[in-house]
């Protein structure tokens, strides 16, 4: 597969907010604070579903691994953006651009996949209780998250070698923090209709169709919660798929926006905006949306809480 032509240049300048230099520092102490915040909550929430025995279970299974994901997504930009910020000279390689597209694409597919087994999981544990052992058994958990980051490295394969094989006549300027689709395209020297036509179809099958399923596992969801008549059954099946849907709006939202309009109808100040909220925010609120409404999480957090005092002591 050829990832570079004639016309592609040995390294990307990364414009990011350049024209507006008073906004630097106040986006790198941002951005710290948020790379940080990230790390720190992702890998609590691994340290506690691996750690503690109640949460072994098909739900803390996929968390674990959306942690996981979220922990590499915004490693593979935010590192490189602290570093060009702090710098005159903003660039990265070509092989790095390569490299940061593909990577951000796949986790930000899989993610997209992830989610929708996700609602898959609390479809079948509210609406199949009976079932629920025997449907999700760990062989069955297992195959569903090699599905999910297999099809989201699939679809980042052929989403990049249709944007990198566009010829770009020495164009090196992106406008933007980081090497993303959109941005790359608006490089190109020839037309990109029939290209954004392809790009759109594989977005809408990893976009719109798990969004899609993940409304109608709520729908049935939905039903089922209003049909139990304990009040603190209701409160408990609302509170941990609420968490799910807060995390479901903020991710798909932000990337049904970027991704399903053509790049040149998309505000570039904006776009960066947005690809900086789902890129990087919502994989630091992710660990502080499912530990904040999950009753669960915040008792095993105070398990390990006393397990390390009692270990000090």
């Amino acid at each position: 597969m050829n990832w570079a032509n004639e016309s592609s240049p040995k390294e990307f300048i990364l414009l990011g907010f350049s024209d507006k230099p008073w906004l630097q520092k106040p986006l790198f102490v941002l951005l710290l604070i948020s790379y940080t915040t990230t790390i720190f909550g992702n890998v609590s929430i691994m340290i506690v579903c691996i750690l503690d025995p109640k949460l072994h279970t098909p739900m803390y299974f996929f968390l674990t691994n959306l942690s996981i994901l979220d922990l590499c997504y915004t490693t593979s930009t935010v590192p490189h953006m602290l570093t060009n910020i702090s710098h005159d000279k903003k660039t990265i390689s070509y092989a790095g651009c390569v490299a940061q597209l593909i990577i951000f694409l796949a986790l930000g597919a899989t993610e997209c996949l992830l989610l929708a087994v996700m609602s898959f999981d609390r479809y079948v544990a509210i609406c199949r209780p009976l079932h629920y052992v025997v449907i999700m058994n760990p062989w069955f958990c297992l195959r569903m998250i090699a599905f999910s980051w297999f099809t989201g490295f699939s679809n980042s394969v052929l989403q990049s070698s249709l944007t990198l094989n566009m010829p770009r006549c020495g164009h090196q300027e992106v406008d933007h923090f980081f090497c993303e689709v959109p941005a790359l395209l608006k490089l190109s020297c020839a037309d990109t209709k029939p290209i954004v036509a392809e790009l759109f179809f594989f977005s809408v099958l990893i976009l719109l169709i798990p969004v899609t399923l993940i409304l109608i596992s709520y729908g049935f969801i939905a039903q089922a919660v209003l049909r139990i008549k304990s009040a603190e059954g209701r409160r408990k099946a609302f509170g941990t798929c609420g968490s799910h849907m807060v995390v479901v709006s903020l991710f798909f939202g932000t990337g049904i926006y970027m991704y399903l309009q053509p790049p040149s109808s998309t505000s570039k100040d904006w776009g960066k905006i947005v690809s900086l909220f789902y890129g990087i925010f919502t994989p630091m609120l992710n660990p502080l949306i499912y530990s904040l409404r999950n009753k669960d999480m915040k008792e095993a957090f105070k398990r390990l809480m006393l397990l390390i005092f009692y270990y000090k002591k």
